[in-house]
């Protein structure tokens, strides 16, 4: 057991490789958890990790659902995500008043070739204002039509439309048109 603060402790520096976390994650960090683990997905094996149930269907979502989004595309774009079971508050002492689920997210290949930085702007952007155009609501990151034409993506598409590869495509011609810091 160690003692410290999961958001600052580098978990591949405790052990070498192979590497697997399984982890029942405090739910008010759990999507900042995922998000730096991703960044570094290539560390490990697999992550198995209890989310509220909510969050795990965020992070198995198709598009066109109603849960589809950021931290979708992010997930997917860079590890196979698969809901194993749900755990009823019952199980847990206190029990809490919702639903937690058991997810397994196993690193893959990423689904497009882009940097990580372009494609959290992007999906915040369309995201951000999720029932707008995509012309409209990524007008945010400079010439949205210049954009989407040199990702190939129709103009008057909305975010929950696309695939994980046409967020890649998109984050592949902001970095064409405003380079931005590396990873």
């Amino acid at each position: 057991m160690i003692e410290g603060d999961a958001l600052t402790l580098d978990p591949a520096a405790l052990v070498a490789a192979p590497r697997k976390i399984v982890a029942n994650l405090p739910y008010n960090i759990a999507t900042p958890l995922l998000i730096a683990w991703l960044r570094r997905i290539g560390d490990y094996e697999s992550l198995t990790l209890m989310f509220q149930k909510e969050v795990a269907q965020r992070l198995t979502a198709r598009p066109r659902s109603r849960d589809y989004g950021r931290l979708t595309i992010i997930t997917q774009w860079l590890a196979t995500v698969r809901a194993l079971f749900d755990i009823p508050g019952s199980a847990f002492v206190p029990p809490p008043k919702v639903t937690s689920t058991l997810v397994q997210l196993v690193p893959r290949a990423p689904l497009g070739d882009c940097r990580f930085a372009d494609l959290e702007r992007v999906t915040a952007a369309a995201f951000g204002q999720r029932r707008k155009m995509l012309r409209a609501s990524l007008r945010a990151l400079g010439d949205s039509a210049a954009l989407l034409a040199a990702a190939g993506v129709t103009p008057t598409a909305r975010a929950e439309e696309l695939e994980v590869a046409e967020f890649c495509a998109l984050a592949r011609a902001l970095a064409a048109t405003a380079p931005s810091a590396t990873d």
